[in-house]
């Protein structure tokens, strides 16, 4: 069960005994041949990996770790990302670190109201790989950032603990579908039968489908035909560390 105590008891005064940076990639719009948003990944302050800074996040740090997460993601955005645009930031966040939904919103609310970043151009995604030992506390939780006005995804979806069952429990706004059922799908007759069941249960639940991890053209194209819009991967571009990089374009001539 997930600790139902006040974000005001959960160490939002310590400071982390590490820092950390972020890198960006995109997530492009096929369908119209744009750039739809960016997700900002954690990285050491030289751009090491993000393992580097995960394994440095334990039970006592966890809380603080994400409050921080947040606050530098929508900071580094808001000074690269170009004025006026319409562009979207995608942020991880670790739900066994939230306590109580609304409180722990308030550190995100206050970075994206002081750095003049919109709300609802941001979106808040969780792994299914993290274990959830109370998926009604996830339920809440995203039913509080909805509320609010924020964006909400489930990563790695059909790699990690909860599948199915997580989807019929809510309803977020994008499913990111894991690049293990993406890679080399061209070639697979069951991924792509797997792939079709998923886009027509998110269709009909209301839930746009984003695939990741994307890094061929043949993985494109049957991603594509299967009526998937949302794309990320290395085919686009790698993240880049404090920076947004630039975008391979071959694609939109015939999108």
């Amino acid at each position: 069960m997930a600790d139902k105590r006040s974000c005001a008891g959960c160490k939002d005064g310590t400071e982390l005994s590490f820092d950390f940076s972020m890198a960006f990639q995109p997530i492009v719009d096929v369908g119209r041949g744009k750039v739809w948003g960016y997700e900002a990944l954690v990285r050491g302050t030289q751009g090491e990996s993000a393992y580097t800074v995960l394994s440095q996040v334990d039970a006592d740090n966890r809380y603080r770790f994400d409050q921080a997460c947040r606050v530098k993601a929508i900071e580094t955005a808001a000074r690269l990302y170009p004025r006026g645009e319409d562009i979207r930031l995608s942020i991880n966040f670790m739900p066994n670190a939230v306590y109580e939904p609304a409180a722990c919103l308030r550190t995100s609310l206050t970075a994206a109201a002081k750095a003049g970043f919109p709300r609802e151009r941001i979106m808040f995604e969780f792994t299914e790989g993290e274990r959830i030992d109370d998926v009604s506390h996830v339920e809440r939780i995203v039913g509080e950032y909805k509320r609010q006005g924020f964006m909400t995804a489930i990563d790695d979806f059909g790699a990690g603990y909860a599948g199915l069952n997580l989807l019929a429990k809510f309803q977020p706004d994008l499913l990111k579908i894991d690049m293990e059922l993406i890679r080399d799908i061209h070639a697979s007759d069951a991924r792509q039968v797997i792939l079709s069941g998923i886009v027509w249960i998110a269709r009909n639940l209301g839930v746009t489908i984003l695939a990741e991890g994307v890094e061929t053209e043949a993985e494109l194209q049957v991603l594509r035909a299967a009526g998937i819009s949302l794309f990320q991967g290395y085919y686009f571009a790698k993240p880049a560390f404090e920076a947004l990089p630039p975008v391979e374009m071959s694609w939109a001539a015939a999108a």
